[in-house]
Order: structure tokens, then sequence, then C-alpha cells
């Protein structure tokens, strides 16, 4: 992995760094610490989320692994392709992405599910390397607001022009495409305000955009 699109060693945000302390206190066994991107390191598809869940990502050391969080995301990428198994339940379970890169705006585990926008800057410069050596074509997925925001600020590009809504694709300057979803989170979900069907869409999107190159 390129060392500036991560940090195993990051202590930037003094509130996160005490929270991982204190949960590693409560589970020994879980990773708690901050968590790398996941997947193909030249893939033509980087998927977004917020940042790892407490007994999630931040348990397994992989995004989206370990949490109801996941379930939708890798039942998705599998069918359509970018996964070779359609469940993520452990850090060593063999499963692979095919042209897909999973990461987060925020690499270590907030409180209550929610960062700080200053936690959200602070780990933006990894995100900006990571976005950086994306090609002209490739496609972004922001799973919700704040990973949308970040793709944004990354690129250093205003949020007012590139107003975020479920489905909506923007071009942007540097030739990437940025699709908006709604994040797969448990709340949505059972909800309904994100369906199975919905986030199948977002995807056939993707591969739209991506048969154009």
């Amino acid at each position: 992995m390129n060392k500036t699109w991560f940090d195993a060693r990051c202590t930037r945000c003094d509130r996160l760094a005490r929270y991982l302390q204190t949960v590693r206190s409560e589970h020994s066994d879980y990773y708690c610490r901050p968590v790398p991107p996941f997947g193909d390191p030249r893939a033509r598809v980087l998927i977004v989320g917020l940042a790892p869940g407490k007994h999630g990502a931040n348990a397994s050391g992989r995004p989206f692994t370990g949490d109801f969080a996941g379930i939708l995301l890798f039942e998705t990428l599998y069918r359509h392709g970018f996964a070779t198994r359609e469940q993520s339940k452990h850090s060593d379970d063999g499963l692979e992405l095919r042209r897909c890169r999973i990461t987060n705006a925020v690499k270590c585990l907030p409180p209550d599910n929610r960062p700080l926008n200053s936690e959200v800057v602070n780990c933006n410069i990894f995100l900006s390397a990571e976005l950086g050596e994306m090609n002209s074509g490739c496609v972004v997925v922001g799973l919700g607001v704040i990973a949308h925001n970040a793709v944004l600020r990354a690129l250093g590009l205003r949020q007012g022009q590139y107003p975020f809504a479920h489905g909506c694709h923007h071009r942007l300057p540097s030739g990437l495409h940025l699709i908006d979803s709604y994040h797969c989170s448990r709340y949505n979900t059972q909800t309904r305000r994100l369906t199975p069907e919905m986030f199948d869409q977002i995807f056939h999107r993707v591969k739209a955009l991506l048969g154009r190159t």
C-alpha cells in the first residue's frame, strides 16, 4: 500500500487516540488501530465510507467487516463482480476485491460513530493522496454526506457546487466520477431509506461508467 494513503501509527486526533485506548482496554482482542483501505491498489472504483464501526472494522481491521453495514455492501459488490465472496467475515477469510477498493473518510473509530469535523479534516490528507493516484474515468462512490464532502475537500472542490443526493452523479474536474449513495447502515436499511434495489442501481451506474472508458 502507498504509504501516503495511510499511517498505522497516526495519532493526529487526540480524542480518537484516547478513545481507541479505552476500547482496547475493554476489548483486548480487537484491532483498535487506524483501519487501512482494503482492496485493489490499482482500483478503478473507490468506495468511501464514514469511519470504522466499533464492533466491525475496529474489531476486524478491515473496512465494513464484522458489522451490519458490510452485509449489503459485500453482497452487492459480489453480485456485480467486484468481490470474490459475498460475505466479509474477518481479515484473513480470503476475500479479495477486484478493480475496487474500500476506504473511510476517517480511519479511526469515533465515539458514537460520529467524527468531529476537525477529525475529518485531519484525516483528509490520506484520502487526498489516495484519490490523487486514481486515473481519469475512475469512479468514487461516497456513502453518505460526510464521505461525499470529504471527497470534495480532498480534491479541493467546493461543497456547494456538488450537492449530495442519493443516486446523483457528479463529473469532477479531475476526470473522476463521484456517485452519491445513502450509507448502507443498519438504520438506513431497516427504515428502507436505502433498499437493496436502490443500492444495486448505484453499482449498475458504476459499471456503466466504467464501460465507457
